[in-house]
């Protein structure tokens, strides 16, 4: 797992533009939020009340494997180099 010094340093990579992050990604990454704060829900917490919130945690957790993996291709992109 890769250490917070890390992460530091890939966010910043992307903000230089010095990794380009892929497409699926972004788009996971904005219907995460937008899911996250529409009044619309799969499973309604108002209705199954704390199991409402197994559809967000899974689309954060599908967004968290696509971050680990971009990450992992600018990690390669590294050693590449």
């Amino acid at each position: 797992m890769p250490h917070t010094g890390g992460m530091w340093r890939f966010l910043k990579a992307i903000k230089g533009r010095e990794h380009r992050v892929a497409p699926t990604t972004w788009v996971v990454a904005i219907a995460a939020v937008v899911y996250t704060f529409a009044p619309i829900d799969l499973i309604p917490e108002l209705v199954l009340g704390p199991l409402g919130f197994a559809d967000d945690l899974g689309i954060w957790g599908i967004l968290a494997v696509l971050f680990v993996r971009e990450q992992r291709r600018w990690q390669a992109g590294l050693a590449a180099e």
